[in-house]
C-alpha cells in the first residue's frame, strides 16, 4: 500500500549572514517533525534552502568588494554546512539562485500579468531596507518599520504591483472554513484584524532601484521584488511548471502539508503566498505554522547587542543532540523561548546527564555485574512491573497527540516522562538488594530486562529529536530500532542479548564556571585574532581646530577613471543640494562601476585643488590596511546626502 504523502518546508533563510542559534531553530524543529513523520510512516519531501536577492544583499556585497553571486554563494555554504551539523534530514535545499527557480519565476510572473493580476504604477512610500518593504505613514510604529523597528526612508519608484484585494474575499472565506490552515490561533486572528478586514492593499512585486533580482523578462529595467521571488520557492523546488507541465514530484506532494517559519514572516506566508496562488489556480497549502522566537537571556539576537549565539558554537561545547534538546524542548507552542549559557548547562546536567545518561549507564552496568552482560527475560513479574509497562506503552500515543499538534516540546517532555518512570522503577525494584539474595536472580534478571527493553523503547521514540543519541544507545543494547508496528508491543528485545561491556557516557556533567571562562576565552582569542595596526601618532590639535573642519554624508552620482593615471578616480558626488567633483586616488581598491550609488563620508571644506588638470573639491574618507587595500567610510544606516558627521 502506497505511504500517505507529507511535504514540508522551511522558510529559506535570507542570505545576509551567518544564521543564529535563533535561524537555526527552525531546521531543527523542522527536521524532528519530518522525521517524526517518517517514523509514523509517511512519505516525506522535507525543503530548505536560501532566499538570495535584494537590495541588502547587494548593499552587503558592494561592501566588502564582491559580486552579489559570490557574496551569496559564500553565505549560503554557511547556511548549508551549519544544517548538515545539526543533522538535519531535508531532502531538497533550493536555491533562489539556481536556473530553474529563475525561470519559473520570470514565467509565473507573465502568467500573472497576462493575466490581468500585475499592473505598471509608482509606488511611494516609506521603503525599510532590511526588511525590503514598502509601508504607508499609517502602518509605522512610532515612524518606524512596525517588523524590524528600525529607521525607514521615503522611497518613490516605478514598479509593478499586484491585485491582492481581487482575492481577499476568497482568503478570508478560506481562513474562516479552514481553522487549522493558520497555526497558533492567535497568529490567525492577528493576520484578520490587523490586515485582512481591513483591507488590503495591491503589493509592490518589482524594482528598479537595484539590480540583483530576477528580471521581468518584458520589462528588463525592473527586477522581481523579494516575495514573489522567494514564495515561489515551495513549488519551483518541487518541479512546478507554469506552463502545466510540472513534475511527478510537484503532482505527488502539492499542496504543501506544513509550511513552518518564524512569527515574523506569518504575513507573507498567510496572506501573500496563498493570493499568488489563486493566482495561478494552485491548491493552498494545507496548514501553516508560525513558531515563536528563541531569544538571548536580554532579548532577540543581534550583532549589535554582540549577544549572538551561533549553533555551531554551542555544538562545540555541548555536542549536537544536546543543542538540538534545548531548542526543541525550551521553545514554548506560542510563546517566545529563552536560551542561556546557564539554562543550557543547568539542562544538561538535569535531563541530558542525569535522568538519560545516567539511566542507561547505570542499566548497562548492572547488567555486566550481575549477569556477564547478559539481558536475559526470566518472566520473573511483580505487580510495579505492570505500571512501568503503562507508561511505556502509553508514551507513543502521548507523543503522537503533541507532535500531531505540533507540540514537539511537549513531545519531549513525555518522553523524557517514560525515562524519568524507568529511574523510579529502579529505586522500586532496588536491583542491588535483589542482588544479595540467590532466591532473587530471577525477579534481578526480568527487573533488568524490563529496564532495558523500556529504554529501546523510548529511544525510539527519542530519534526524530536526538537522532545520534538514539543511535548510540540502541548500539550499547546491542539492539535494533523499532518501527511504529512495533511500538504497541512490550518485550520485543530479544532474550539472551548482551549489552556492551564498556559503555560510552553519553553526556558528561558540565561546571557552569569552568563552561563561562572557556566562553570569555574564545571570545578574547577571537578578538585577538583580528588584525591590528598601530600608526604612528601625530601632534594633538585642539578641538578647535577639529570643528573648523565639515564632514558630510555624500552620494556618488557618477564616477570616471582620470586617463593616464592608474589610481586617480574622479567622482561627482552629492552632498545636500549640490554636486561636487572629487578626485581620489582609490582605483587600486575600487572600480568607476562599484564606486556609483555608494553614500560615502567627505570632508567638504577641504580647499580645492587641480590634480591631474581636474579641480577637486573634497576629499573621501578611507581606511587602509597594512596592503594597502582602501576601503571607503560609509554609514551603518541609510543616511540622506549632506547629512552632518559629528
Amino acid at each position: 500500500m502506497d505511504r500517505k504523502k507529507f511535504y514540508m518546508t522551511t522558510a529559506i533563510a535570507y542570505t545576509s549572514g551567518k544564521p543564529h542559534i535563533g535561524n537555526t531553530y527552525e531546521i531543527v524543529l523542522a527536521d524532528s517533525i519530518a522525521r517524526y513523520k517518517r517514523f509514523q510512516g509517511y512519505d516525506v519531501f522535507f525543503q530548505t534552502g536560501t532566499d538570495e536577492h535584494g537590495q541588502k544583499v547587494e548593499l552587503k556585497a558592494a561592501e566588502i568588494g564582491v559580486t552579489p553571486k559570490e557574496f551569496v554563494d559564500d553565505v549560503a555554504g554557511q547556511i548549508k554546512e551549519i544544517w548538515d551539523l545539526m543533522n538535519t534530514s531535508y531532502d531538497k535545499f533550493i536555491r533562489t539562485t539556481d536556473k530553474e527557480h529563475e525561470e519559473q519565476v520570470q514565467k509565473i510572473f507573465k502568467y500573472m500579468y497576462d493575466k490581468g493580476d500585475i499592473y505598471k504604477g509608482h509606488y511611494e512610500g516609506m521603503y525599510c531596507t532590511p526588511c525590503e518593504s514598502f509601508f504607508t505613514e499609517s502602518q509605522l510604529v512610532d515612524g518606524k518599520c512596525p517588523d524590524c523597528g528600525r529607521e525607514v526612508q521615503p522611497a518613490r519608484e516605478e514598479a509593478y504591483f499586484f491585485k491582492m484585494s481581487k482575492y481577499a474575499d476568497r482568503l478570508i472565506e478560506h481562513i474562516n472554513t479552514h481553522p487549522e490552515f493558520i497555526q497558533p490561533v492567535s497568529r490567525k486572528n492577528e493576520m484578520m484584524n490587523n490586515f485582512l478586514l481591513p483591507g488590503l492593499q495591491d503589493l509592490c512585486v518589482s524594482r528598479t532601484s537595484f539590480k540583483w533580482g530576477i528580471p521581468v523578462t518584458f520589462d528588463p529595467d525592473h527586477v522581481t521584488y523579494v516575495w514573489l521571488d522567494a514564495l515561489t520557492n515551495y513549488i519551483t523546488g518541487i518541479g512546478y511548471e507554469c506552463n502545466g507541465d510540472s513534475s511527478e514530484l510537484f503532482k505527488k506532494n502539492w499542496p504543501a502539508d506544513l509550511h513552518l517559519i518564524g512569527k515574523d514572516i506569518i504575513r507573507f506566508h498567510t496572506i501573500y503566498w496563498p493570493i499568488f496562488l489563486m493566482s495561478l489556480d494552485l491548491p493552498l497549502p494545507k496548514q501553516i505554522f508560525g513558531h515563536p522566537w528563541l531569544l538571548q537571556g536580554d532579548g532577540k539576537m543581534s550583532k549589535s547587542k554582540g549577544n549572538v549565539l551561533y549553533a555551531d558554537e554551542l555544538a562545540d561545547f555541548f555536542g549536537v543532540d544536546a543543542v538540538r534538546y534545548f531548542v526543541l524542548h525550551e521553545m514554548p507552542f506560542e510563546n517566545d523561548g529563552v536560551i542561556t549559557w546557564e539554562l543550557m548547562v543547568e539542562r544538561l546536567n538535569s535531563e541530558l546527564a542525569n535522568t538519560l545518561g545516567n539511566l542507561v549507564n547505570r542499566t548497562i552496568s548492572m547488567s555486566n555485574k550481575y549477569f556477564g552482560g547478559i539481558v536475559t527475560n526470566t518472566s520473573a513479574e511483580e505487580e510495579v512491573d505492570k505500571d512501568l509497562k503503562a507508561v511505556v506503552l502509553g508514551t507513543l500515543q502521548k507523543a503522537n497527540e503533541k507532535m500531531d499538534q505540533l507540540r514537539v516540546a511537549d513531545a519531549i517532555t513525555e518522553i523524557f516522562a517514560l525515562f524519568k518512570r524507568c529511574n523510579k522503577y529502579i529505586d522500586e525494584t532496588m536491583p542491588w538488594a535483589l542482588a544479595r539474595e540467590l532466591s532473587k536472580k530471577d525477579r534481578l534478571a526480568t527487573v533488568l530486562y524490563n529496564l532495558v527493553e523500556s529504554i529501546c523503547y523510548g529511544a525510539a521514540l527519542l530519534e526524530p529529536f536526538m537522532p545520534s543519541t538514539a543511535k548510540k544507545i540502541l548500539k550499547q543494547l546491542n539492539a535494533r530500532s523499532r518501527t511504529i508496528d512495533e511500538m504497541n508491543t512490550f518485550g520485543l528485545y530479544e532474550s539472551g542479548t548482551r549489552v556492551t561491556e564498556n559503555p560510552e557516557i553519553l553526556f558528561a556533567r558540565l561546571d557552569i564556571k569552568e563552561v563561562l571562562a572557556r566562553v570569555e576565552e574564545k571570545k578574547a582569542a577571537q578578538t585577538q585574532k583580528e588584525p591590528v595596526i598601530d600608526m604612528e601618532p601625530k601632534e594633538n590639535i585642539s578641538y578647535d581646530d577639529f570643528s573648523r573642519l565639515q564632514f558630510q554624508i555624500g552620494e556618488i552620482l557618477s564616477c570616471e577613471a582620470v586617463p593616464k593615471a592608474d589610481r586617480l578616480l574622479c567622482s561627482q558626488v552629492k552632498i545636500g543640494s549640490q554636486v561636487r567633483q572629487i578626485v581620489s586616488g582609490i582605483r587600486s581598491s575600487y572600480t568607476p562601476e562599484e564606486m556609483v550609488g555608494k553614500k560615502v563620508m567627505v570632508l567638504v571644506n577641504l580647499e580645492p585643488r587641480k590634480i591631474r588638470g581636474l579641480i577637486s573639491e573634497g576629499m573621501l574618507l578611507c581606511a587602509e590596511d597594512e596592503h594597502g587595500t582602501l576601503s571607503l567610510m560609509t554609514p551603518e544606516k541609510q543616511m540622506p546626502p549632506g547629512a552632518g558627521i559629528c
